[in-house]
């Protein structure tokens, strides 16, 4: 998508969401179903149906992506989208990769030791780009991409989750 375009969809959306601001406020949600065989849960996507397993540290085969795996994927996709839209808009030609890579301590999850967190206690996200951008442009592309990438946010702000359950 060229410049031209995704302002063109864009412009009508921040008109809209700068006149009704309650219009800007979208619900995204996931769900899945509970594997009939083994250790699994099938997450749908909208595009495609996606397993889940355990990591084969806690007990998992290896042969399903674990929820960590996926958590880290989902913040190198936003990061990576954000990362392009932002360079479109800036007139920026840009190509590379991103990368994700988390610290967990496995015996957290596991139960074995109450002082072992649960979750990720690192997270690294890096870039490694090609381009003929300045230091300054790649440095503000970065930092804009940290600003507006969802994920990435969500991550590194405290939110109310909460939890429920019912018996069908």
């Amino acid at each position: 998508m060229d410049r031209d375009t995704l302002r063109s969809v864009q412009r009508p959306l921040k008109q809209l969401y700068r006149e009704q601001p309650e219009a800007g406020s979208i619900v995204l949600e996931a769900s899945g179903t509970l594997g009939e065989e083994g250790l699994s849960c099938s997450v749908h996507t909208g595009q495609a149906l996606v397993g889940a397993g355990l990591h084969p540290s806690t007990g998992g085969d290896g042969t399903l992506p674990c929820s960590g795996d996926m958590l880290l994927q989902a913040l190198v996709a936003c990061a990576g989208v954000t990362l392009a839209a932002v360079a479109i808009n800036r007139s920026l030609s840009v190509s590379g990769s991103v990368h994700a890579s988390g610290v967990l301590d496995v015996r957290g999850t596991l139960g074995l030791d109450p002082d072992a967190a649960v979750g990720f206690s690192s997270i690294k996200l890096s870039f490694e780009l090609q381009t003929e951008a300045s230091e300054q442009e790649v440095a503000q592309l970065i930092e804009a991409t940290e600003k507006y990438c969802v994920v990435l946010q969500t991550l590194k702000s405290p939110l109310d989750i909460e939890v429920a359950a019912s018996v069908q």
